[in-house]
C-alpha cells in the first residue's frame, strides 16, 4: 500500500506547524518532537508537493503478484463455550460447502480449546473434509492473544484460501485481530457470499446506510476473511462422516498473554429472539409506549416474542436485544408479523429469511410489501384490533 513517509530529521516545530496548517484533512499530529500521520490521511500529496521540501515523501509500494494456486481450502472457525459449539458454526459450514462446489476445494474446520473431541466429531457429521483440532489446557477459555497465535500457526502451515467466522461478540473481536496479524482484509457482517472461479471471494453487505450492496474482494491477499451473522444461512443436513480429524501439536505455539483471567461469571441468559419461532415486530408507527399493549392479545394467542426496530430502542421502549436488523439481531422465524415498520434495508436484511412474512403498513409503497407473503395496507390502530378478533376466532374454532 502506498503511503506518505515523514523524514523526522528534517522536522522542526515550525515545519510541523506549516504542515498541520497545510493538510486539508487534519491528518498530522506533533507530539514530543515527532510529526506523525494518522488514518485521516487521504494521500492527496499536498504535503509532498507544497510542503517544506523533503520533509514528506510519497512511497509507492510495488504490488506483488499473488500465486493463488498455493492457497486452497475454505476454513470455518468453530466458536465454542464449555464444550458447546455456537450454532452459527454449522450454518457457516453449510455456506462453505456451497462455495467449495464452485472451485472444488475442501471444507476445513478449525477447533481450538480443551477436550473438544465431541465438537470435532460433530463437525464431521455436517460433511466437512477435515477438522484441525488444537487441544491444550491453555485454550480452555477463550483468550484473544493465544487463540490468535493458533490461527496464525494454522494459516502459515495449511495456507487456506478463506476463513469464515460467526458475526458474534467473540467473532467481531477475534477476526479483526487475526486480519491485522496476517495483514489481510476482513469484511464484517456479510449478508451474502460468492466465489469466483479464480478463488476470489465476493463478500457482499449493505453499505452507505443500506443504499447500496457493496461487493468486496481482496484479490491480492490471503486468507480472505469474513464474519457472517447467525441465522443468515442454513445449516446443512447431517451425513455419514467421511472426513478426518487431525490433532495439531501446540508445543511450539506461544502461550503468552497480557490477559490474566481471575474468575469467570456467567451472565444471566435472557430470551434470544434469534431462536423464536413466532415474532411480532413493532415499529415507529406506534405513537406511545402504552400503545404497545395492543399487541398483547396477538402475542398471547400466537405464543410470540416481541421485537422492534431501532427507533423504539432509542426511545427507551424496548431492550436493545429485541432489535432486528444489521445493528441488532438476525432472525429466521416460522412466522413474523411486521406492524408499522418502514422497511429499511437494515431491518429487511435482519429478517428476510423468515418462512412466512405478514406486514401491516399505511404506506402502499412500503419496501416490506415486496418480500411479504401477505401485505395489509392500513393503519395499525385499525388493523390490529381486527387481527386480534380474527386470531381469536380461529383459535376458538380449533379448540372446539
Amino acid at each position: 500500500m502506498s503511503y506518505i513517509k515523514v523524514n523526522q530529521e528534517l522536522v522542526t516545530k515550525e515545519v510541523a506547524e506549516k504542515l498541520i496548517k497545510l493538510c486539508p484533512f487534519q491528518a498530522f499530529e506533533y507530539n514530543d518532537s515527532i510529526l506523525s500521520i494518522h488514518s485521516g490521511c487521504r494521500i492527496c500529496k499536498i504535503c509532498v508537493n507544497k510542503g517544506p521540501i523533503g520533509v514528506c515523501e510519497f512511497i509507492e509500494s510495488k504490488q506483488q503478484i499473488l500465486d493463488k494456486t498455493k492457497y486452497k481450502g475454505i476454513a470455518v472457525y468453530i466458536q465454542q463455550q464449555d464444550g458447546v459449539a455456537h450454532p452459527v458454526a454449522w450454518e457457516l459450514i453449510g455456506k462453505a460447502k456451497e462455495l467449495a462446489r464452485i472451485t472444488n476445494e475442501k471444507v476445513i474446520v478449525l477447533v481450538i480449546g480443551h477436550s473438544l473431541d465431541r465438537i470435532a466429531e460433530e463437525a464431521l457429521e455436517y460433511g466437512v473434509d477435515q477438522v484441525f483440532l488444537y487441544d491444550d489446557p491453555n485454550y480452555q477459555a477463550f483468550d484473544l492473544e493465544r487463540y490468535t497465535n493458533v490461527v496464525e500457526e494454522f494459516f502459515q502451515k495449511h495456507k487456506v484460501n478463506i476463513i469464515l467466522f460467526g458475526g458474534t461478540l467473540q467473532g467481531r473481536s477475534f477476526a479483526p485481530r487475526i486480519a491485522a496479524r496476517l495483514q489481510t482484509g476482513l469484511t464484517a457482517d456479510c449478508t451474502m457470499l460468492d466465489l469466483k472461479e479464480n478463488n476470489d471471494l465476493l463478500q457482499i453487505r449493505p453499505a452507505f446506510g443500506g443504499n447500496i450492496m457493496a461487493k468486496i474482494h481482496t484479490p491480492n491477499h490471503r486468507p480472505q476473511m469474513a464474519t457472517i451473522r447467525y441465522k443468515m444461512f442454513s445449516a446443512p443436513s447431517k451425513v455419514k462422516p467421511f472426513g478426518i480429524i487431525t490433532k495439531e501439536p501446540t508445543d511450539s505455539i506461544s502461550k503468552d498473554s497480557h490477559v490474566h483471567v481471575l474468575s469467570l461469571e456467567q451472565k444471566p441468559k435472557g430470551k434470544d429472539i434469534s431462536e423464536a419461532e413466532v415474532i411480532i415486530a413493532v415499529g415507529r408507527a406506534f405513537k406511545k409506549e402504552k400503545d404497545l399493549e395492543l399487541i398483547q392479545p396477538l402475542m398471547k394467542s400466537l405464543n410470540a416474542e416481541v421485537a422492534c426496530t431501532r427507533p423504539l430502542v432509542e426511545n427507551g421502549w424496548m431492550d436493545p436485544r429485541r432489535q432486528i436488523g444489521l445493528s441488532g439481531r438476525t432472525v429466521k422465524p416460522k412466522l413474523i408479523i411486521n406492524l408499522g415498520i418502514s422497511g429499511s434495508i437494515q431491518f429487511i436484511e435482519g429478517m428476510k429469511e423468515s418462512e412466512l412474512i405478514i406486514s401491516v403498513n399505511n404506506d402502499p409503497d412500503n419496501k416490506l410489501f415486496a418480500i411479504s407473503d401477505y401485505a395489509i395496507h392500513g393503519d395499525i390502530y385499525e388493523v390490529l384490533p381486527e387481527l386480534n378478533k380474527l386470531i381469536q376466532q380461529v383459535w376458538s374454532q380449533r379448540t372446539v
